[in-house]
């Protein structure tokens, strides 16, 4: 018989509060164009997006993920003392040690929290939900901070016709804490990595060679990227509802990854989700923010009156690897 004590944490976790920062700079489609073939209106027509937001040199991963944490915290109604984990999901911060996580947590004030970074594109944030949920339900933490942040200006190729005009910059975040009821539902995640040359960095930071190669960047298979995001996702998404128990009648919102407008139109297409959901289309302003745009989605919804505090909404991020986590939350 075992000798260890049981974990004495919550009985189910929720998110309490969410915040996000956009870099002051906003940059057009017209700014795009000066460096690839297209026009306005096919960007538009074939990712819906019209503008982004670009990092300055001060606004780095830290900086945007501790403006965005702050409101968290704020919107969450605790101190930052009282957070005992830092969660960051980030392809952008280009140190690979120490974690920007540990500088987060610093200077955010808590007391000594455990910080980590995580690697998984634009399911980042998904991943992270999930690990916050089992260390507050494990007991090893009472709140936990989960941000997504990317500087993906840094790794976008200007002259690629098919990604410059997609990625954008920017942090979200959330608190996760106790909760009495289920307020995050099982996750459904995985990991396709047969797959992984369809959404990949050009060239290795070891293999990188400043004199002939291009700084690195990030290139996809668009169109292989979209029949997957379509058909394999819209089937994990659903398998998320059925293991929250929830139907698309039951739904109050959808926050899909904001990788492209199309692929959202067409997800909420074969999920047939009735047209009272509310649907996130924070692509359109703010472009590809990778493992942040979930978060960011969700803070401007709230923000703005379409979702409220209490609805169900159905998350899901799916990116580079390929890599994919849907959940059912109740906003916070």
């Amino acid at each position: 018989m075992s000798k260890i004590r049981p974990s004495k944490g919550a009985p189910y976790a929720r998110i309490l509060g969410v915040g996000g920062y956009r870099p002051t700079r906003v940059v057009p489609n017209e700014v795009i164009l000066e460096t690839i073939d297209s026009s306005d209106e096919w960007i538009r027509s074939r990712s819906g997006i019209q503008t982004r937001h670009w990092a300055n040199d001060e606004e780095t991963v830290a900086a945007m993920s501790i403006e965005a944490s702050g409101k968290a915290i704020a919107d969450a109604g605790i101190s930052a003392e009282q957070i005992g984990g830092v969660i960051v999901s980030t392809v952008s911060h280009f140190k690979q040690t120490p974690a920007v996580a540990t500088e987060i947590a610093d200077k955010l004030g808590t007391d000594k929290a455990a910080a980590f970074d995580i690697s998984a594109g634009c399911a980042g944030f998904g991943y992270g939900l999930t690990l916050a949920k089992g260390m507050i339900v494990e007991g090893s933490a009472e709140y936990v901070l989960v941000i997504g942040v990317e500087r993906l200006s840094d790794l976008t190729d200007l002259e690629d016709r098919a990604t410059a005009f997609l990625f954008g910059d920017g942090a979200g975040a959330v608190v996760v804490g106790p909760s009495q009821e289920p307020a995050i539902g099982p996750t459904v995640w995985g990991s396709e990595g047969d797959k992984s040359e369809t959404i990949k960095q050009t060239v290795a930071w070891n293999e990188y060679d400043s004199s002939t190669d291009k700084f690195p960047a990030i290139t996809q298979e668009g169109q292989a990227v979209f029949r997957w995001a379509v058909f394999e996702m819209a089937k994990v998404a659903q398998q998320a509802l059925d293991a929250a128990g929830i139907s698309p009648d039951e739904l109050d919102v959808f926050i899909p990854h904001q990788a492209n407008e199309r692929i959202i139109d067409s997800m909420v297409k074969t999920l047939k989700l009735p047209e009272h959901v509310t649907v996130a289309r924070d692509v359109r302003t703010t472009g590809n923010t990778s493992a942040a745009s979930i978060p960011l989605a969700m803070e401007r919804l709230l923000a703005t009156g379409e979702a409220k505090s209490g609805d169900t909404a159905l998350v899901i991020g799916f990116g580079a690897g390929l890599v994919y986590a849907a959940t059912v939350v109740t906003l916070p």
